[in-house]
């Protein structure tokens, strides 16, 4: 579906109620050259703004629920918490099945660009299970054709959460020290503040390049800090592709 760019970018954000989604829907609000911003949420958010649409959905049904949008760029960043992925199942669907049914809907809504919120630590044999259905989720997402697709992958997500375990406590204050002694190979592993990661995933929104690119730790710290554009410039473009996947199988 085409859409008018007269007045700006249109986003189509899922998974705003998240550590990533809340700080990238305060960025996108914040962001002059985004017109309109549609957050698809289980729930209301709680947050009101005039360029905002908040679009309650059921998952299992988005495909038909979301029929008719229209957006220019798609931000993805769903993902499982630690109580809604208690069985294989519930992983899947959130970190596969819904994924794919949410670019599906972005694809139909005139996406030209997709940016997808992965991890580092994503392989294809790792554990716990929701870590291998996110891996599935990039494979699929570089088969649906977008201009633009974009994956960010970054190690642990460092921010102070509603609801935290000790162990999640002394993660969150540790990481700073763990992430000196990763260097080299293991630098894509280190820990990385949501905001930083929000920052990112807009950088690569407004990066203008076509073609698939992957993203970790050094290339989000360059992102994050690229300057936005100028209003009424356009996007560059051109760039060359990275190769699809440059994981470990």
């Amino acid at each position: 579906m085409p859409v008018d760019d007269s007045q700006g970018t249109v986003a189509l954000l899922a998974g705003a109620s998240g550590l990533v989604g809340r700080e990238l829907l305060e960025l996108l609000i914040g962001a002059r050259d985004f017109s309109r911003i549609y957050a698809v949420t289980r729930r209301q958010l709680g947050r009101e703004h005039p360029r905002l649409a908040n679009r309650i959905v059921q998952f299992e049904r988005l495909e038909s629920q979301l029929k008719g949008m229209a957006c220019h760029t798609a931000f993805c960043c769903l993902g499982a918490h630690r109580g809604d992925a208690r069985t294989a199942a519930a992983a899947r669907a959130i970190e596969l099945d819904y994924v794919v049914a949410f670019a599906r809907s972005a694809k139909l809504a005139g996406a030209q660009r997709f940016v997808f919120l992965s991890c580092a630590a994503a392989q294809a044999r790792s554990e716990p299970p929701a870590l291998r259905y996110k891996l599935e989720a990039e494979r699929a997402l570089e088969g649906m054709d977008f201009a633009s697709l974009d994956i960010l992958q970054p190690g642990p997500l460092l921010a102070l959460r509603r609801e935290m375990t000790p162990l999640d406590l002394v993660r969150f204050l540790g990481m700073p020290l763990v992430n000196t002694f990763l260097v080299g190979a293991r630098e894509m592993y280190r820990g990385v503040p949501a905001r930083l990661v929000a920052e990112a995933m807009l950088g690569a929104a407004r990066s203008g390049r076509r073609g698939v690119y992957r993203y970790t730790y050094a290339a989000l710290q360059a992102l994050a800090t690229a300057p936005p554009p100028r209003i009424g410039a356009k996007a560059p473009g051109g760039a060359a592709a990275v190769p699809k996947s440059s994981r470990p199988p």
